[in-house]
């Protein structure tokens, strides 16, 4: 078994050792962050942004615990109009009020940037999937169009996995150890894609922005919060939704999306049978994504 080495070899090529081959060198990682700016939102908290693209209609993309703008742009490469990407609180440039938060504190960001901008379509991915499900408790009919991508939690507490992933990985930010915060970071890369140059710029674009800007400790306890009181507060949401999952997923249980999919009167779900999709099935994950909004 080949194991995990930081810092990477200057080339970032595969490093391996004994017999067999390297690893693939097939893949592509997250875009590169361009400049953003921080804007001001009505319940006094600045929120970092990206806006993309022109014209109407307008999609808000809100991201996972412990990631960002970087790692939703994909998502959006296919889809038309406008794209507003953002950091939540406690990532990025984005504050970090005092006090703990909770995922009514996270509808609030979406809300803002959504607002701010007209979106009427939104896409979350896993925490951002929470905090649109939020939202939409309390507003129902706010968003024309929704993707949930790998929704982590809804009315049930999230497995002891993903609590203790993401603990490990405030702790290495922390920290301000490259190495420690490499080893977590490499757990979020299928095995055949480690040590593979396009595993190396994925690692070394998401260390460049953990160690530049950090993780806010206020994260802490969203990891496990739910985001709805019952399921069934989603009833009213009539919108269009697409659910996507992946089965063997430890921090996404397709079982969630399952659920999710279930109580949205107009959802579609679709499961992929293998986790690591963004790796091993993103041209079809982006087809599926901007041929769902776009339609």
């Amino acid at each position: 078994m080949r194991g995990f080495r930081w810092p990477p070899p200057p080339d970032s090529g595969p490093r391996s050792w004994g017999p067999g081959p390297g690893g693939p060198r097939t893949g592509r990682p997250a875009l590169p962050e361009p400049d953003t700016d921080l804007v001001a939102t009505p319940h006094g908290v600045r929120l970092e942004r990206l806006v993309t693209g022109t014209g109407d209609p307008v999609t808000v993309f809100a991201h996972g615990l412990g990631n960002g703008i970087a790692t939703t742009r994909p998502f959006g490469s296919g889809v038309t109009g406008r794209k507003v990407f953002f950091q939540f609180r406690g990532h990025g440039r984005s504050e970090a009020p005092d006090g703990a938060w909770d995922y009514l504190d996270l509808a609030r960001d979406l809300r803002a940037i959504a607002d701010l901008t007209g979106a009427s379509r939104a896409f979350g991915a896993s925490l951002g999937a929470g905090a649109l499900c939020r939202l939409l408790a309390e507003s129902p009919e706010r968003f024309e169009k929704l993707v949930f991508f790998l929704p982590a939690v809804l009315d049930e507490a999230r497995g002891s996995v993903a609590q203790e992933r993401f603990a490990d990985l405030l702790e290495a930010v922390q920290s301000g150890d490259a190495s420690l915060v490499a080893d977590v970071v490499s757990l979020e890369l299928p095995p055949a894609v480690r040590n593979t140059p396009a595993g190396w710029a994925y690692l070394r674009q998401r260390l460049d922005q953990l160690l530049r800007d950090g993780l806010a400790e206020g994260l802490a306890t969203l990891a496990g919060q739910l985001p709805l009181r019952q399921i069934g507060d989603l009833a009213a949401v009539t919108a269009p939704a697409l659910v996507i999952g992946c089965a063997g997923d430890d921090l996404h249980p397709v079982e969630v999306a399952e659920r999710l999919a279930a109580a949205l009167p107009q959802a579609t779900l679709h499961v992929y049978d293998r986790p690591g999709v963004l790796w091993s099935e993103r041209a079809d994950l982006r087809d599926r994504v901007s041929g769902f909004l776009n339609e």
